[in-house]
């Protein structure tokens, strides 16, 4: 049997003070995610950090919450699911076996490195669920990965699933979302921005290639559409303030156009499922920002989510990489 475990980022267990207590204090002691010096982030984190925002995202997560639980933890199981389903109508003679794993939180990915162990599995496929590769998504989560695995009495064979910004299959789906969404407009935005997590400008500087893959997803995007490349804007959302991150800034952006009465659609390639980032952050947030500051029309595309077309190119870019072993 072959296992597929899809990383994903990651979801507190529920939207209450605790929880985010727990889950920040997990995610932001990654040295992948903030790499100051332990003595200098330690206290920051703790004494600070830890103290204030967990209340203030609790009630972030409180305005996206479903009764199925997290938004991104609900769509990355239905995502496996799916997955799995497909794979096993594609390929003949060999089961394959799609969970998921949180690289921070629940389902964690020991977790679903049990699961496969349990039912038989000695070779799995790393499907990260971040198109673009960034060490602080990506690479965190393989490094877990391969230190869940690697004190095992018998350590699975693992590949892993490169970067796909570039995959024709996942440009489609890209395309197929943003045209179905755009579809539903009475007129054509003046403007589309193609917003992308945030990362500090330094880790870019140190080598991470993720800038350079956002903007070719967005080349390839804005080719598939047939739109004007004057009429599509890459930006970044979700930064930090210590210190300078990618630029231009999602926020920003949507005040200047807004003050300019714009028509403007948001999408964000570099999401594979809805989650806080996208759901409270763009589609709330970013509405009332917008038309705080005067702009007319907003739209917020979905993520790639369950939709068909990104059910087969990730059917497509695991058969892809699991040859020779089905």
């Amino acid at each position: 049997m072959i296992g597929v475990i899809l990383l994903q980022v990651g979801t507190p267990d529920a939207p209450t003070t605790g929880a985010l207590r727990r889950y920040l204090r997990e995610f932001l002691s990654d040295r992948r995610v903030v790499d100051l010096p332990r003595a200098v982030w330690w206290p920051i984190l703790h004494l600070i950090v830890l103290r204030t925002r967990p209340r203030r995202s609790a009630r972030l997560y409180q305005k996206v919450w479903t009764p199925e639980g997290s938004p991104l933890r609900v769509i990355t199981r239905a995502q496996a699911a799916a997955l799995e389903q497909r794979l096993a109508g594609a390929v003949r003679g060999t089961r394959i076996r799609v969970v998921t794993g949180m690289r921070y939180g629940r389902p964690s990915i020991a977790e679903g490195v049990t699961e496969l162990s349990r039912e038989g599995v000695s070779r799995i496929l790393a499907f990260p669920m971040y198109p673009q590769y960034a060490s602080a998504t990506t690479g965190s989560g393989l490094q877990q990965l391969f230190e869940d695995v690697r004190d095992r009495r018998v350590v699975p064979s693992v590949r892993v699933v490169p970067p796909y910004y570039d995959d024709p299959g996942y440009i489609a789906a890209l395309a197929r979302v943003a045209r179905e969404a755009l579809a539903t407009l009475p007129d054509r935005p003046t403007r589309l921005l193609l917003s992308f997590h945030g990362l500090p400008k330094r880790y870019a500087d140190l080598g991470d290639p993720y800038p350079d893959q956002c903007r070719a997803t967005a080349e390839l995007l804005v080719s598939s559409l047939g739109m004007a490349a004057d009429s599509v804007t890459v930006v970044y959302q979700s930064r930090g303030d210590r210190e300078e991150w990618l630029q231009p800034y999602t926020d920003k952006m949507l005040e200047a156009l807004g003050k300019t009465g714009a028509r403007v659609a948001v999408m964000c390639p570099g999401f594979t499922a809805d989650c806080l980032e996208t759901l409270e952050e763009i589609r709330l947030r970013g509405c009332e920002q917008f038309h705080a500051a005067g702009g007319r029309d907003y739209l917020a595309i979905p993520c790639l989510n369950e939709h068909p077309a990104w059910i087969d190119a990730m059917t497509a870019i695991a058969r892809r990489e699991l040859a020779g072993w089905i």
